[in-house]
């Protein structure tokens, strides 16, 4: 029995989105909307399509009359004069093959060209989405499912807009075209015809649903497959460390298994029906030659009627047996965009306000006053926050884990809005302030650094691209990087490997602090930004950024005392309250939470500092 993918271990599922015909129907109208924009390109798409059924259509009739012409005359007709028609017939099918070749050509190129265009659209539209929505979207949303809509999901879109829509309209007017033609000439024939391709196109239906959870399941075996593989390669040196090689090996096998397994049904499947099919299509032939000869030779059909029902019967063979499969991406193509929409439709909790402007000559003076937030009503994670950062201030945050440090500094630049108070830069609330004009003036260095696959020029430059060498090579040198990058063989155009898999994590972290400082922002904040590095470099990071701190707001989050002594004000947050605040001489005279943390975490750093102070000097 095979392994469904919600069985595969160690991943989670995302629900099957059921999708009703109302919901279905409004969806792929919304697709169709994408296309509007190109009315020319769809018109000429549905004109060769015209011509590509005219002109196909036309061939059987043109024999139809060529074989007539030759050999059906009556009377004395001259050899010369059926020589003639012969001849004529004969260009007559060469010009409707050639026009037939260009119209179809041109109906491929156009639909695939609309096809590729729309998915283009679709797939800007969804990145350009997930790039707006705020954090709190994110901080849910799961990694491979957004992946999958982006390529899977949009991937439908395409094929539905060609196949399942022109294509299938195009096998729509053939076949009724074909059938009508069929039936004036010879009804009785066309009947015994059309009920051999009745049965192949509910054949061909019958396979299509049935193929359809399976190809569901190979695409979703295929995410799968890359998801484990994509944690196995990112987290390579926690499997070597744990050796848990042969773990991480069984896992990827089971996950290729089920991908085995259901890529190995479909062509099962598919090579059962195909000589079915064709047995049927063969059976179809035999008929028309049987009933047909009969009437040919009775005399009640001619021999050029005969031979266009065959090439009719021909001409109807890959339109009937890809009908199925045509029909069926419209459920497919429903289900995708209604995944598609999910994320089109979701609103970002953070949103500017009508009339927001950009920060007007920013100095960086912070004030929360009486702020609340939630992620949601069983979460409350900070309640009656009040404190005021005057420009050029360093503000340490202090707490245990959980105790709201981060989420008060991700409300500064508007990660998230506070659920009730306000966060005030300069005076005015944030929330009245463009976001690039605010995020402009705040800048982060953030304990989880990420750093892009470019060279160590683009990810300094990376909040200001158009920043000189000289800028950038200043910003290395305040975070105290620039030795290290000027002894690489290519300097600054050094390739950093995905996610910087290439440095050492306190490289990282000054590379992400010239980041910052490059931006020249009024408020700066550090999310324990020294944490990986040893006490030596945290010193000659915080030596260094001293001077440039003159001016600005600061905020730090950290668990080294030399950042929490330097503080002009130390904020200690428990159960999402500030419960005390002062300097570090104030809070240790007077004890309570903050003296438990320095008793138990920062009074060995003392002693420490105070070496590596000694020593440079």
């Amino acid at each position: 029995m095979s392994v469904r993918p919600n069985e595969l271990p160690g991943q989670r599922q995302s629900r099957p989105i059921a999708v009703g015909f109302r919901a279905g129907a409004r969806n792929l109208a919304r697709i169709f909307a994408y296309a509007k924009p190109y009315r020319g390109q769809l018109t000429l798409t549905m004109l060769a399509l015209i011509a590509t059924g005219a002109f196909a259509i036309a061939t059987p009739l043109l024999l139809e009359w060529a074989i007539n012409s030759a050999l059906g005359a009556e009377g004395a007709a001259s050899v010369d004069v059926n020589k003639t028609l012969v001849l004529v017939a004969a260009a007559a099918l060469l010009g409707a093959a050639l026009l037939r070749g260009l119209a179809q050509f041109l109906q491929a190129y156009l639909a695939e060209w609309v096809g590729q265009t729309v998915a283009y659209d679709v797939r800007n539209s969804l990145y350009e989405r997930l790039q707006n929505l705020s954090f709190s979207y994110h901080d849910e949303a799961e990694t491979g499912q957004i992946m999958a809509r982006a390529t899977q999901d949009v991937e439908v879109i395409r094929m539905f807009l060609n196949f399942g829509g022109v294509r299938l309209l195009f096998t729509m007017m053939l076949m009724s075209s074909i059938l009508v033609i069929m039936l004036i000439k010879d009804w009785q024939l066309a009947l015994a015809v059309w009920g051999f391709m009745l049965v192949i196109g509910w054949r061909s239906f019958r396979v299509s649903s049935g193929l359809r959870p399976v190809w569901q399941d190979v695409q979703e075996g295929q995410a799968q497959l890359g998801i484990v593989l994509q944690e196995a390669l990112t987290g390579i040196r926690v499997v070597k460390a744990f050796a848990r090689e042969p773990f991480e090996g069984a896992k990827f096998s089971r996950a290729a298994t089920f991908l085995w397994e259901r890529s190995f049904l479909a062509s099962k499947i598919q090579a059962i029906n195909m000589p079915l099919m064709t047995a049927l299509w063969m059976g179809s032939l035999v008929a028309t030659m049987w009933i047909g000869g009969v009437k040919v030779a009775n005399g009640s059909m001619n021999v050029g009627e005969l031979t266009s029902f065959l090439f009719f019967v021909q001409l109807l063979q890959m339109p009937i047996r890809s009908l199925g499969w045509m029909v069926m991406m419209v459920p497919r193509a429903a289900t995708s965009s209604q995944r598609i929409f999910d994320i089109l439709d979701e609103e970002s909790e953070v949103l500017e306000r009508p009339g927001a402007h950009a920060p007007r000559n920013p100095r960086g003076h912070v004030r929360f006053s009486g702020v609340a937030f939630a992620y949601n009503e069983e979460r409350p994670v900070l309640s009656e926050v009040e404190f005021e950062a005057k420009p050029g201030e360093v503000v340490a945050l202090l707490g245990p884990t959980g105790s709201g440090k981060t989420t008060i500094v991700n409300l500064i630049p508007r990660f998230y809005d506070v659920t009730a108070g306000a966060v005030l830069l300069d005076g005015e609330d944030v929330r009245d302030l463009t976001l690039e004009g605010l995020r402009s003036q705040v800048a982060i260095v953030q304990q989880d650094v990420f750093l892009f696959a470019a060279t160590i020029r683009d990810n300094i430059a990376y909040g200001r691209p158009d920043a000189t060498d000289e800028e950038v090579q200043a910003a290395a040198q305040l975070a105290r990087i620039h030795d290290h990058i000027s002894t690489l063989p290519e300097g600054y155009n050094t390739w950093v490997g995905e996610r910087g898999a290439t440095l050492s994590g306190g490289q990282k972290q000054r590379m992400a602090i010239a980041r910052a400082l490059l931006m020249d922002p009024r408020v700066l904040i550090f999310d324990d930004s020294t944490s990986s590095v040893d006490s030596a470099t945290e010193y000659e990071i915080q030596q260094a950024m001293s001077a440039l701190m003159e001016g600005r707001t600061t905020f730090v989050i950290a668990h080294r005392l030399r950042s929490v002594k330097d503080a002009d004000q130390i904020l200690v947050l428990d159960e999402s309250r500030i419960v005390q605040r002062g300097t570090h001489l104030e809070l240790l005279a007077e004890g309570g939470l903050y003296r438990e943390i320095y008793d138990l975490e920062l009074r060995d750093q003392e002693e420490a500092f105070a070496q590596v102070a000694g020593g440079g000097s």
